[in-house]
């Protein structure tokens, strides 16, 4: 128990200390967004594309289970929300209960759970999670809003918010050093990801928690709890279930079922805000989600074990 505290505990304490700094507004939002821009920007690429070109390459099989289980939590998830909704809100309420924190909160959470090895495994899964789910819901928004919008204009916008995004071009990038055969990053290079990437994780959290300062926990709550419970216990159990049946290995399993118990991301209300659609619920899903992973979270890694 006492190893599970000292992984989980200071990621959400220091989760914490960044929703204190903006409820005293000791941090503006205006800085909260300076800083968050400088860690997705930077910081996280620099982790990722150091650790993608440096360590053992992998996670193909944890990735593949991440991604059925989700297609079929997003797929059920959409079908059964069209009968009460519209196409738009119905495919932000099935964004909501599948778009996880995989960067901001699943990278140092994962990290200090199980260790490098754990990294490489997880960028199979950060390569694909904003560009399939974003993707996804980025063409149901605009079929929902636009029903009969030319296909080009669904596609250019799907593959700009990819090309926009730093840590899928990260992974991208790295994957292509690897592929072309080239060394890790040396010398110089090397120390300045590295420095980089170490600011990441902590700022990243301490961002998070600025963040959730912002969300009314009361807004659309039927559709928060039930896209909250999807998310941290459907959503898990899914992906435990498809890496059951492939016989994937205690590590694979742990990262891919971890991976999908994170809670609900900031992006996917970025999106609901975007398009007008669902925004207030998204955001309360998640400020709920992450309160309630507290639990979760730290369920899943003593089941799996720290390293």
């Amino acid at each position: 128990m006492q190893a599970v505290l000292e992984v989980v505990g200071p990621v959400f304490i220091i989760i914490g200390l960044g929703w204190l700094m903006a409820r005293r507004r000791f941090l503006d939002e205006a800085g909260f967004q300076a800083l968050t821009r400088f860690v997705f920007t930077f910081c996280m690429p620099s982790l990722l594309f150091l650790g993608g070109t440096s360590a053992e390459m992998g996670g193909g099989r944890a990735a593949l289970a991440f991604f059925l289980g989700t297609a079929t939590l997003y797929a059920a998830t959409l079908w059964g929300a069209r009968r009460r909704l519209p196409l738009g809100p119905a495919g932000m309420l099935a964004l909501d209960a599948t778009f996880g924190n995989t960067a901001m909160m699943g990278i140092p959470l994962i990290l200090a759970a199980f260790g490098p090895p754990a990294l490489a495994m997880l960028l199979a899964i950060l390569a694909l999670h904003s560009m399939v789910l974003l993707g996804t819901a980025t063409i149901v928004a605009e079929i929902g809003l636009h029903a009969h919008a030319p296909w080009r204009r669904v596609l250019r916008a799907t593959l700009l918010g990819v090309a926009r995004n730093p840590i899928v071009m990260a992974v991208a990038a790295a994957m292509v050093w690897r592929l072309v055969g080239l060394p890790p990053p040396p010398g110089v290079l090397k120390q300045t990801l590295s420095l980089l990437g170490g600011a990441g994780p902590p700022v990243a959290l301490f961002c998070l928690g600025g963040s959730l300062a912002q969300f009314d926990i009361t807004a659309g709550w039927r559709e928060t709890v039930l896209a909250t419970v999807l998310k941290l216990l459907a959503m898990p159990a899914l992906v435990w279930l498809v890496a059951w049946a492939m016989a994937l290995s205690p590590l694979e399993t742990a990262v891919a079922v971890v991976a999908a118990a994170m809670p609900t991301g900031a992006n996917a209300f970025l999106l609901a805000q975007r398009y007008q659609v669902g925004a207030a619920r998204s955001g309360a899903t998640v400020l709920v989600s992450t309160v309630l992973s507290v639990v979760t979270l730290g369920v899943l890694v003593g089941w799996f074990g720290v390293r």
